[in-house]
């Protein structure tokens, strides 16, 4: 069975795609054969659309896949995929990213795919059809890591985040916290996190740095089984 993960944060900038190339690093060193995946980018660099998310985790694995095998949509300016798509005449389609995704899912054992933005992030949002990031997370049957940073306001941001998929139905495996510095403050985020959420803070990573695991888990343990329905 194909296996697969959703790796979701507080915001934007608290280092998702840093955190995902890591995630992507370790479970290589487990065993997986796994790519990585995006449904939609925004902020591409240069004349030729080059997904700086896409490429930052493409160059630190090594990995094979293109960058059109790894993301669906592609966008130049660096604002939300619906506005982009908007500014673009583009049209998403939920069906689309879910033929691509199980199209890169069969050529590997597992699929880690991030998300853009925070959770609550409109992909298409135009008064006919709407989509939003947690639609793209249940039509995969995917569930999600969150990825907070471990500063000033990330109690507020990180339960809020996990009270919001709870409330949508979608499974969180735990929280990673980015940027941790150890410091007294940062160990009480931690704390207050683990204890308002009844989620497990799984990993720390200081300041580009490796992850750390808090628990006795494979990172294998992290993914989910994932099979394509009609």
């Amino acid at each position: 069975m194909k296996k697969g993960i959703f790796i979701t944060a507080t915001g934007t900038d608290v280092g998702k795609t840093y955190i995902s190339a890591n995630l992507i690093k370790e479970l290589k060193k487990e065993g997986v054969d796994i790519s990585y995946f995006k449904a939609a980018l925004s902020g591409a660099e240069g004349e030729d659309l080059i997904p700086g998310d896409a490429k930052f985790v493409k160059d630190l694995n090594n990995l094979s896949a293109t960058f059109d095998e790894m993301v669906c949509y592609i966008f130049k300016d660096a604002v939300s995929p619906h506005l982009a798509a908007r500014k673009e005449n583009v049209e998403i389609d939920l069906d689309f990213i879910k033929k691509r995704f199980f199209e890169e899912l069969k050529k590997y054992d597992a699929l880690l795919m991030e998300g853009a933005g925070g959770i609550v992030c409109p992909i298409y949002f135009e008064k006919d059809k709407k989509i939003m990031l947690e639609d793209v997370i249940k039509t995969l049957g995917l569930s999600t890591i969150v990825v907070a940073d471990a500063g000033l306001g990330t109690i507020n941001h990180t339960v809020l985040t996990l009270n919001y998929l709870k409330d949508v139905g979608i499974e969180v495996k735990g929280v990673i916290l980015n940027n941790y510095d150890d410091s007294w403050m940062d160990k009480d985020n931690l704390k207050c996190i683990e204890e308002l959420s009844g989620k497990k803070v799984l990993a720390i990573c200081e300041h580009n740095g490796d992850l750390q695991k808090r628990y006795d888990f494979k990172w294998t343990d992290i993914l989910d089984e994932v099979k394509e329905t009609k």
